[in-house]
């Protein structure tokens, strides 16, 4: 349980700082743009080849893998639906970020000292996060590229795009060190490794300039659009999970993981896309804020339920 509160707190005092310079005007609107274009180009590729090139590969190809990705498909599917009964479609990029905001997890920041503290072992989360990294990332990236440029996607435009992404450049250069064994010189890893530190700090800076200078989370028209997705995230997608992980022959621990970081809160990645490609701002943020929030009592509750009925 601690873990949990020691991983929300930390994102929250650092969004509060975000907060507190915005509302100083020491950082305003240009500040957030910036931040998250460091994020996105910089600090992010960084980050990524870090995480992958330390990632125990041996603990990823497993019935959690494919229950993670199934219920991803699952809850954006619904997403989908309820976007066509509802509202109106928009762009393809406003429906991407609608899709990732549902179903898209904080497996890095958030779900690695979850997995230490409540999971006990930071392997649970690496299936979870290398599938987000490796397949949904890059395919995302291309599809945003394609909507960016008012494209129609095809696959030679979304391969090409996809491997001139710095995001996804990132993920596949860790990945490629880890399979080749390979061991980076301290005078190219360490610099790596400083701006790869900046990746989230700048992300949850740039959030919290959001939340001050902007509208206040989950109002106006847009709340139902907002507290449908946080329902989706955060209740619909651990029960899919649950399900799908039990259909697999998941039991006890393997099970309790892959619902916890069912989960896990909407990623601040996606606030970070969402400027990038200025599509969905205001509904990435309030999905984020809202979603942090709301996962803190299901998770917990999780928690306590497989504790009493299973003793994990």
């Amino acid at each position: 349980m601690v873990g949990v509160l020691e991983g929300f707190a930390t994102i929250a005092v650092i969004v509060a700082v975000g907060w507190v310079l915005a509302d100083r005007r020491i950082l305003d609107e240009s500040a957030q743009v910036n931040l998250s274009r460091l994020a996105f180009y910089v600090a992010s590729p960084a980050l990524l080849l870090t995480v992958m090139q330390r990632t125990p590969l041996g603990a990823v190809l497993s019935a959690n893998l494919v229950t993670s990705l199934l219920s991803f498909l699952v809850v954006v599917c619904l997403y989908l639906l309820l976007v066509r009964l509802r509202w109106a479609a928009g762009t393809l990029g406003s429906r991407l970020i609608g899709s990732l905001s549902a179903a898209y997890v904080n497996a890095g920041n958030l779900g690695i000292p979850i997995a230490l503290y409540v999971l006990g072992d930071v392997a649970w989360v690496a299936p979870t996060l290398l599938m987000q990294l490796l397949l949904i990332t890059p395919v995302s990236m291309a599809l945003f590229d394609s909507d960016a440029r008012g494209e129609r996607p095809t696959l030679g435009r979304s391969l090409g795009r996809m491997f001139r992404n710095p995001i996804t450049l990132g993920a596949v250069a860790g990945l490629l060190i880890a399979v080749l064994d390979l061991h980076l010189p301290r005078v190219v890893a360490a610099p790596i490794d400083l701006l790869g530190a900046m990746a989230v700090p700048s992300m949850l800076v740039a959030f919290g300039i959001s939340l001050r200078r902007g509208p206040r989370p989950a109002s106006g028209s847009s709340a139902g659009h907002v507290w449908s997705i946080v329902v989706l995230k955060t209740l619909v997608m651990p029960a899919v999970a649950l399900a799908i992980g039990m259909s697999l022959g998941l039991r006890g621990q393997p099970l309790f993981a892959v619902v916890v970081t069912a989960a896990l809160p909407t990623a601040q990645n996606i606030f970070t896309y969402a400027v990038r490609y200025r599509r969905e701002v205001a509904l990435a943020r309030d999905v984020i804020f809202v979603s942090t929030f709301a996962s803190v009592p299901v998770i917990l509750g999780i928690a306590a339920l497989f504790h009493a009925l299973a003793g994990v």
